[in-house]
């Protein structure tokens, strides 16, 4: 389909932040509309705190329900997606909804502090509230430090960390998750002009997305980017049948990506450059070593997140050296003509 024949949707989330109203989880949550393959979709989602964090004097902890992050717009049904079938998710543009974004230290969470995973009798780092001002006008994010007079101007980079589908075997995962079905990758490669492909695991798939970041680096090293309402417009299609996509992937006008997420991060890494191996040899048709020879002297590897309840690791190869091959019967680029 054309973008000239595509239909467009404006979808409204419920903003009133009920978490009875609201899906913060990938599955059990029925789909809120239904699209067909080839829509473009105008929404928006509110931010990880679903907006109770509004200045330094907010701390997480205080104003959120642990329980309740990462507020998700969607389910979307998506007509004749069946198991086996794979979404192609298009995105626009992801631009910022307001003129602030906050970030924070959280108790207990993040790359470099005790986690109830990694048990420790020290007590937690500070819980901190920073506030960034946004003007999308001039592409900047100002990082503002609070113990000292501070200030610098950051690019502004807008994705989204959460995006994904329904798992498999009914399974019900928190938007805090990342793993198979997509969810909370935090990566931020997932920016304007990026298609993500995740494999369809149930009936019309259910995608949803959410956790908008103004910016983020690589790992989100404190668990908190900064974090931001986001007006989003995005394509959602179909590809029937064909090779399965087992752990979701990327694409953007320079590279193919891979994902995987799990713990240790040493198995995201190994998730995430299998899979780029096995894409690479069925774009090619390379044997397993010689493919595994290619991605080993092509590979990036960036790292998504490292504070998640799973870790994500993104294997990226360029596409200049893959050079014309069509990728994922070319939807990536069919969607990026003007």
């Amino acid at each position: 389909m054309t973008d000239s024949d595509a239909d467009v949707l404006r979808f409204e989330p419920d903003a009133e932040g009920d978490p009875s109203k609201l899906a913060y989880t990938f599955g059990g949550f029925e789909p809120l509309v239904s699209v067909r393959p080839g829509t473009v979709v105008s929404t928006w989602t509110m931010d990880c705190f679903a907006g109770r964090v509004r200045s330094t004097a907010d701390m997480v902890s205080e104003v959120c329900d642990p329980r309740f992050l990462n507020p998700q717009t969607g389910p979307f049904y998506v007509e004749g997606a069946e198991p086996g079938d794979t979404l192609a998710v298009h995105f626009r543009s992801i631009t910022p909804r307001e003129s602030r974004g906050v970030s924070s230290t959280v108790p207990l969470f993040g790359a470099l502090t005790a986690t109830p995973f990694t048990a420790m009798l020290h007590p937690a780092l500070p819980e901190r509230t920073w506030v960034y001002e946004i003007d999308t006008g001039a592409g900047v994010v100002r990082y503002d430090a609070l113990d000292s007079p501070y200030q610098v101007d950051l690019p502004l980079d807008p994705m989204h960390g959460t995006v994904g589908v329904a798992p498999a075997l009914g399974e019900v995962r928190s938007s805090l998750t990342p793993g198979s079905w997509g969810g909370n990758m935090d990566t931020p490669e997932m920016r304007t002009g990026t298609t993500c492909y995740l494999g369809v695991n149930v009936p019309g798939a259910l995608f949803s997305l959410g956790d908008g970041h103004a910016r983020q680096g690589e790992g989100e090293t404190c668990g908190v980017a900064v974090e931001c309402a986001m007006d989003t417009t995005l394509v959602i299609d179909l590809i029937k049948g064909g090779p399965p996509t087992p752990w979701p992937r990327m694409e953007d006008d320079a590279f193919i990506m891979t994902t995987g997420s799990t713990r240790p991060l040493e198995d995201a890494f190994r998730i995430a450059h299998t899979e780029m191996i096995r894409w690479v040899q069925q774009l090619t048709g390379l044997s397993d070593t010689d493919a595994y020879q290619f991605v080993t002297q092509t590979a990036l590897t960036p790292i998504a997140n490292v504070v998640d309840t799973n870790y994500t690791v993104v294997t990226k190869v360029a596409k200049r050296f893959l050079p014309d091959i069509p990728v994922m019967h070319d939807i990536h680029a069919r969607w990026r003509r003007p």
